[in-house]
């Protein structure tokens, strides 16, 4: 009989251990991975947070896309708010950007600065206020005196339209209109028939008229133009510089185009 509650007190003390050694290893063991529970399993009561994947609702995707961002059951407060490179990518409703560009505003040449207004040297012999044309280098020279003339930079007529002689400035105007000749309308026709002044229209910022012809010393709106040979007989200049030579010269003054 003692013997037999001897190997009874054994066979507790050793569940007992065991039941403790158990313990201690659950205790020290790490916590379990969340367990996934799909619709179609039976529910349980899981001591883990719960991630559904719900194999019917497929609004972002379906499979494991779904699953990262879906809105099932506790997972509002680890996946609620996500940054926005983990989102899925739109294919198809998304373009790459590109710079943004104005096919309205081509490029031009820079100006040259040699056709910047400057004091020069003169050594012609028409007198003080005269305007001088050079036609072949594209300069225009108002005579100071004392061997000195104001140079300006202009642009002439193409080939074909250059034209030499004396006139006198029989008229001037602030912000021109423009009414194109007839024979610039049979070249041009798309050409309005006429144009109010303005920052736009093509006489620019001011204009002297040479005696009762159509040709004028003028502004330009295009001032990368100077320089070159350009127009229908006229002599432009930037606005810039037609405006100091308005304020210079008086109607009367000769002008000689070589």
């Amino acid at each position: 009989m003692f013997r037999k509650i001897s190997l009874a007190l054994l066979a507790g003390a050793s569940c007992v251990c065991a039941g403790f050694h158990q313990a201690a290893a659950i205790e020290l063991a790490p916590p379990a991975e969340p367990a996934v529970i799909y619709a179609n399993q039976p529910a349980q009561q899981p001591a883990a947070p719960v991630r559904t994947a719900y194999a019917e609702r497929s609004n972002m995707g379906g499979g494991f896309i779904e699953f990262l961002f879906g809105d099932g059951p506790n997972q509002g407060e680890r996946y609620q708010q996500q940054p926005a490179y983990q989102q899925q990518p739109s294919y198809g409703s998304q373009r790459p950007l590109l710079p943004q560009q104005n096919a309205s505003e081509p490029s031009h040449p820079a100006f040259d600065p040699k056709f910047e207004k400057q004091l020069v040297d003169y050594h012609g012999n028409e007198r003080v206020g005269t305007i001088v044309v050079d036609t072949p280098n594209k300069f225009l020279f108002l005579v100071q005196g004392n061997g000195k003339a104001l140079r300006y930079g202009i642009g002439v007529g193409r080939p074909g339209f250059a034209w030499s002689g004396v006139k006198q400035i029989s008229a001037k105007k602030e912000w021109p209109d423009w009414t194109p000749p007839a024979e610039m309308l049979a070249r041009r026709p798309d050409l309005p028939r006429h144009m109010e002044g303005g920052p736009q229209n093509p006489l620019g910022a001011r204009a002297m008229y040479l005696g009762s012809s159509l040709y004028r010393i003028h502004g330009s709106n295009e001032p990368w133009t100077i320089g070159t040979n350009v127009s229908s007989g006229c002599i432009r200049m930037r606005n810039e510089d037609v405006i100091d030579l308005y304020g210079r010269v008086n109607v009367g003054a000769r002008v000689v185009v070589i």
